[in-house]
């Protein structure tokens, strides 16, 4: 059985969510400091990733709800693929200067040479690993459920309400700068876990987009997606 469709006590529940938030708020709190820290961004990004890796790491209870599926596998490429595609042609209909901006960092030319190729390095796995783990495990996994219901662990993961649905893709929204790209980019993820009941298949999608959208700018020099 699922542990989200075990039945959990109230004890247990105060202390799982603990696992879900703490990679995320560790993340945005690192990520807050990218622009004060703006000439050390390459050193910020580094730690980042390696603390945010380590919170994961540390937080490994809730990789419970991660369940292997060659079918969710699937799925999650395709509406990954689907996602990277909308999120390079859609554009913001209204400039709402949301969640910031993106660094548009070019490692060739600022930092160049083999520190260039570590720091690529250290992006993509940041990109196409650390986040899409750490964002499905709190958007999908933990608040479209808490949402839904204060007994979030009692939720099974397909069974959100919509209500939740429309505000998780609302906030996830609000948290990117190309604010209507992840609106849809949200509902999208959404679906497919009402569809499969699986975090693993929103991971998968969510790892697709990204390294796609890593291999997009590195082939093209479309630093401003970075």
């Amino acid at each position: 059985m699922s542990v989200s469709s075990e039945t959990t006590t109230p004890r247990e529940r105060d202390k799982a969510w603990v696992a879900y938030v703490a990679p995320m708020a560790i993340f945005m709190g690192i990520t807050a400091l990218e622009g004060p820290l703006s000439a050390y961004y390459p050193y910020v990004y580094a730690a980042k990733a390696v603390v945010v890796a380590a919170a994961l790491i540390a937080c490994r209870s809730a990789w419970s709800d991660i369940r292997f599926s060659a079918s969710a596998t699937g799925w999650g490429v395709v509406v990954g693929a689907v996602v990277l595609v909308e999120w390079l042609v859609v554009k913001n209909p209204v400039d709402l200067n949301l969640g910031g901006a993106r660094t548009a960092y070019n490692p060739f030319i600022e930092i160049g040479g083999a520190g260039a190729i570590a720091f690529i390095a250290v992006r993509l796995v940041g990109l196409a690993v650390i986040v899409p783990v750490m964002e499905e495990l709190f958007w999908r996994s933990f608040l479209l459920r808490y949402v839904t219901k204060p007994a979030w662990r009692d939720v099974p993961l397909k069974q959100f309400s919509w209500g939740a649905f429309a505000f998780v893709c609302v906030l996830f929204a609000l948290a990117h700068p190309e604010w209507m790209a992840a609106l849809i980019c949200a509902a999208a993820y959404g679906l497919l876990l009402r569809k499969t009941g699986s975090v693993y298949a929103c991971i998968v999608a969510h790892a697709t987009t990204n390294l796609g959208l890593g291999i997009y700018v590195l082939t093209t020099g479309a630093w401003r997606f970075w």
